[in-house]
């Protein structure tokens, strides 16, 4: 048995590499390039763009990853050019194309490209994709120039736009921080926008082709395609916009209480749920939501089973049940319910969904036949008498936003999210941080005066909205649309894990339901037929065990608003004998904080205790030391819980 995993299995949960980005300067301008495209776009430190990408998609939405050749990189003191060739390709057909980069010193950034398909190419989108920040945008005005050019005062969406906040676009003005603003032109063919914080990416999206145009489209080889993205920066960053922000941890007052906190329970992990229960059990969940549905197999003994597990981890259990039936769903609900009552109804929180509702329909499609949503809720009243109804989505907030249930009829709102539905690197798996509140901030407004209740949720996802099913992922990469992601199983996944709670907590959600058991999404270690490195040879629990341990310990507690520096996610909640107060560095740097109030003690979950505390299910109390340090330094995604007097 190994003693000491690699540095990378204790981060990230692979062993897989990754490649350094380079970053490429002028003057006070810097960009980051990824395989040929733009991330991180900065001017004297302040990010004014995320990324700008020429992408080549297929039928399914899936990107290709172009194969580059001929990259040179020419960097002087007044500027760099970028110049490649690249070829998208599958067994059917194939795209090439050349792109161009050029940033000076000025503050201009051109981005280039022209190509086309050497057969006839099917693609769902082939062209470039431009994406805003949400911090510091989110709400903020911006200028909207037309393809007609009729030019436009606008705004940012604060709530999340379900649908596409501007349309018919040629180029966005906006004010990036206090006297530095940023004006992104793009040509060659008509632009529109999406707010990706729907999928919990951080980000407003514009993009080519608007997709009330058919798809997918033939891309014929004869027809050329030519596209830019040209930025322009222009004034003077303010000087108090320029000032390095100390890097304080800082406690505000109360904002509410802790909510409990939930597991899901895939019913293929029912057997292993139970055989783990006594570790499980210590996490205190106070809830499993359970999974049913009948297409998948799922019967009465999956129900009893879903009982079972709840009641050997001290759980309440909450049933997810997907109704099959689009003529006969009154019947099916009805039968359920008979089912359930003659279990000893054991489900005092029923969420429901119909089949068609687990996949996506795109704005401009036509909605597939599904049961009219008030009849279906007025149904499962009558079925489950004595139970809170609940509705909204099983995949993702963003069906949800685009399909609001009757809220009327229902007792909760629910909803899951993904990490990883666009991309599958470890900053944008930690970037969909960012997003939450506005997730929260846009759940209540759709619930009004109902709770919401959010999960099971994961980095990885549970189903695809999108396409037949998530990735298997039988390689342990990282990849989008995994279902076995690695991170859940590494320091990461931890991190991670605080943050969702912590910003979902301070956003008002009833209960947050993370991950699962075991499994995929799980928080003790059985071996399955994906690789888990170092896992499958020491078993144990995973990192974010003791943190979900941490968050299950806080329920009812009241909680205080944390002020911190960008790269740390943080929750503080009011104990008897002071403040306990939880941070996670969610990058991939050290990063050092001043802390408020006189420590007493800190758990640190980090590199050098993974091994300690994956073998120990009560390291969250063995490991914790006496500190009484005003500064505390995390290394790459470490998680930290101290006892302030």
């Amino acid at each position: 048995m190994s003693n000491a995993p690699s540095l990378a299995v204790r981060l990230f949960g692979t062993d897989e590499p990754v490649a350094p980005l380079r970053i490429v300067r002028a003057g006070a301008l810097t960009a980051e390039l990824d395989t040929g495209n733009l991330r991180h776009i900065r001017y004297a430190g302040v990010e004014i763009l995320r990324a700008i990408s020429f992408i080549v998609r297929d039928r399914n939405w899936g990107t290709y990853n172009p194969v580059i050749s001929d990259l040179v990189v020419d960097e002087r003191a007044d500027g760099f050019t970028v110049t490649y060739k690249a070829l998208a390709l599958d067994d059917n057909q194939a795209f090439r194309y050349s792109a161009r980069i050029e940033g000076s010193a000025d503050g201009r950034l051109d981005f280039s490209a022209e190509g086309s398909a050497e057969n006839a190419f099917l693609t769902n989108r082939t062209g470039f994709v431009v994406l805003h920040p949400i911090a510091g945008v989110s709400g903020r005005p911006v200028t909207i120039e037309h393809v007609d050019g009729s030019i436009v005062e606008s705004r940012f969406p604060d709530i999340i736009n379900p649908i596409q906040p501007m349309m018919e676009l040629r180029a966005l003005t906006h004010e990036a921080a206090p006297g530095l603003k940023v004006t992104c032109r793009m040509e060659g063919d008509t632009y529109e926008m999406e707010d990706q914080r729907n999928w919990t990416d951080a980000s407003y999206k514009t993009y080519v082709r608007p997709l009330a145009l058919p798809w997918p489209y033939t891309l014929p080889p004869e027809e050329r395609i030519e596209q830019a993205v040209r930025l322009t920066v222009t004034g003077t960053l303010a000087a108090a916009a320029s000032g390095a922000t100390a890097g304080t941890v800082t406690l505000g007052e109360r904002i509410g209480t802790a909510p409990p906190l939930g597991l899901g329970l895939d019913p293929t992990e029912i057997a292993d749920t139970i055989a783990q229960s006594d570790r499980l059990r210590r996490v205190g969940a106070r809830v499993l939501v359970g999974y049913y549905d009948p297409s998948l197999g799922h019967d009465e003994a999956t129900l009893a089973g879903i009982v079972e597990a709840a009641r050997a981890l001290d759980a309440e259990p909450w049933l997810e049940a997907v109704v099959q039936s689009v003529d006969g769903f009154a019947a099916e609900i009805a039968a359920l319910g008979k089912t359930v009552a003659g279990l000893g109804s054991p489900f005092r929180t029923v969420l429901l969904s119909p089949l068609p509702d687990l996949k996506c329909t795109l704005p401009g499609s036509v909605w597939p036949p599904a049961p009219p949503p008030r009849d279906f809720f007025e149904v499962a009243r009558k079925a489950f008498p004595n139970a809170r109804i609940g509705g909204g989505m099983f995949s993702l907030f963003t069906e949800m936003n685009r399909k609001r249930p009757p809220v009327d009829l229902i007792d909760l709102v629910s909803f899951t999210t993904t990490a990883m539905l666009h991309a599958g690197d470890d900053i944008s798996v930690t970037e969909t941080l960012e997003t939450l509140p506005s997730v929260a901030l846009s759940a209540s407004a759709i619930a009004g005066d109902k709770p919401y209740a959010v999960g099971p949720s994961a980095i990885g996802m549970r189903m695809n909205p999108y396409g037949e099913a998530p990735f298997a992922n039988p390689k342990n990469i990282r990849q989008a649309i995994n279902f076995n992601d690695p991170r859940q199983r590494g320091l990461l996944g931890a991190a991670w894990a605080l943050g969702f709670f912590a910003r979902f907590a301070a956003g008002g959600a009833s209960t947050i339901t993370l991950g699962g058991t075991t499994g995929a999404f799980g928080l003790v270690s059985v071996r399955h037929d994906w690789p888990q490195p170092y896992f499958d040879e020491a078993g144990g629990v995973f990192p974010a065990y003791h943190v979900l341990r941490g968050m299950a310990r806080l329920t009812g507690l009241p909680l205080r608003a944390v002020t911190t520096p960008d790269t740390i996610e943080a929750i503080a909640a009011e104990t008897g004998d002071g403040v306990e107060l939880w941070l996670a560095n969610r990058t991939g740097t050290e990063q050092s904080v001043a802390l408020p109030g006189a420590p007493r003690d800190l758990f640190l979950l980090d590199a050098d205790s993974f091994v300690a505390a994956t073998r120990d299910p009560d390291a969250i109390d063995t490991l914790a030391k006496p500190f009484d340090n005003s500064t505390l330094v995390l290394t790459p995604y470490a998680v930290a819980r101290l006892r302030l007097s």
